[in-house]
């Protein structure tokens, strides 16, 4: 089975590492990846995206052009690609940056996450992306938690920053919990 991800949004809400955390669970958990990043030319303020592609097979593009879900960290990265969302398929809004009213399409499924209030609930204001991908996991069952908390831990630990690993890991378990 194929699953088609973007994680978009500014450059400094860790889009990026969004991405490299969900392809590498996904790549230690067995499946076959690609991660492809897009960026702005500024580092922080600018935009920032990335395509990840899940798979049992090998796959043949990294091009997403019927994604599974979206996870946008802002409105213009609804704006760019929730056209792109395939019927049914999930779009996780930030809402603590998304306006309440916006008006998103009839045939796929909006989930809110408030992802300020959970990363200041998991005690890691800048947990924000992680509490994200514990909703995603929690409503896309694409891996268990544990097995996301391990790979997380190794993904952490194996570029020296264990130090975070409680803290990460309280976000995750908050954006889990949440829904």
């Amino acid at each position: 089975m194929l699953t088609e991800i973007i994680c978009a949004g500014f450059g400094g809400q860790g889009i990026l590492t969004t991405g490299i955390l969900i392809s590498y669970g996904a790549f230690k958990n067995g499946k076959k990846i690609t991660w492809y990043p897009s960026y702005g030319s500024e580092m922080r303020g600018g935009t920032a995206n990335c395509t990840i592609k899940i798979s049992d097979e090998d796959i043949a593009s990294p091009y997403a052009k019927e994604l599974d879900v979206l996870l946008a960290m802002n409105g213009p990265a609804i704006d760019k690609f929730e056209e792109r969302i395939k019927p049914g398929g999930y779009l996780f809004v930030n809402a603590s940056i998304v306006e309440d009213d916006r008006k998103y399409r009839d045939d796929i499924n909006v989930i809110k996450v408030d992802t300020v209030e959970l990363a200041k609930k998991a005690g890691n204001p800048k947990g924000e992306n992680i509490a994200m991908i514990g909703a995603i996991l929690k409503v896309t069952k694409m891996f268990t938690l544990e097995q996301f908390e391990s790979s997380i831990i190794k993904y952490f630990t194996d570029k020296g920053k264990e130090k975070f690993n409680d803290a990460n890991i309280a976000a995750l378990k908050t954006g889990y919990e949440s829904i």
